[in-house]
Parts: structure tokens; sequence; C-alpha cells
């Protein structure tokens, strides 16, 4: 979803998975590959807006038990490194049920991006 909002746009991407392009879940039982599935993907659609993970602002967290929280910090904070981001997105992490049994993990996103001038 895209919001105008007069010299910028805000772009809230709804909860994302290890999901193919077919809506295949992927990487079943694997923590860190779905978690980088998941960034690939949510990668994917900001760039689809013209936006990088430098516009992001927001991320919400869904992981299916927290006891993987350290593991999936580990691989989000290498992510984020990656990406040169400073600071990191401001960010929330929560133990959820999720649509489906054999995903691990779930994130949402909040952009903003200054609109070009045309």
């Amino acid at each position: 979803m895209r919001v105008q909002m007069g010299a910028y746009s805000m772009l809230f991407i709804s909860g994302t998975a290890s999901i193919d392009t077919q809506g295949k879940s992927r990487h079943a039982g694997d923590l860190t590959a779905q978690a980088k599935r998941v960034f690939g993907n949510i990668s994917a659609l900001l760039a689809s807006e013209g936006a990088t993970w430098h516009d992001v602002v927001q991320t919400r967290c869904y992981l299916k038990d927290m006891r993987d929280y350290q593991l999936f910090n580990e691989y989000r904070n290498y992510f984020y490194k990656q990406q040169k981001l400073k600071p990191f997105p401001a960010s929330v992490c929560v133990e959820a049920n999720l649509c489906r049994p054999e995903l691990l993990v779930e994130i949402e996103a909040v952009a903003v991006i200054k609109d070009s001038i045309k």
C-alpha cells in the first residue's frame, strides 16, 4: 500500500514470509533461511516502488517461537549491516501464530520515500 503525503509517500508492506513467487512456503524448519527469504522478498517489494532499506523506518517482526529470537536477531543485524543501515529501523518483535504452520518468521515494514519532482 502506497500513501501519498505531499512530497513524500509512505509504503506499508504487509506481513511477508518465506514464500516463493508461486505462493509456496520455502525453507520449512530453517529460521535463518526463512529470514533471508523474507528480507529478500521485502527488498524486491521496496524496489518495485523505487525504495530501498534506507527508506524503511519501522519493522514489525513475528516469530513462531521467541526462543528463536537470538538467531533471528543475529541474521537481522547481519542483513542491516550488509545494507549499511545506520541507524537500523525502529523495530518490535513478538511471538505469534503465523498463517502457515511451517512458517517461523514474518515481517511487516513501513518506508517513507521522497517522491521525484515531475
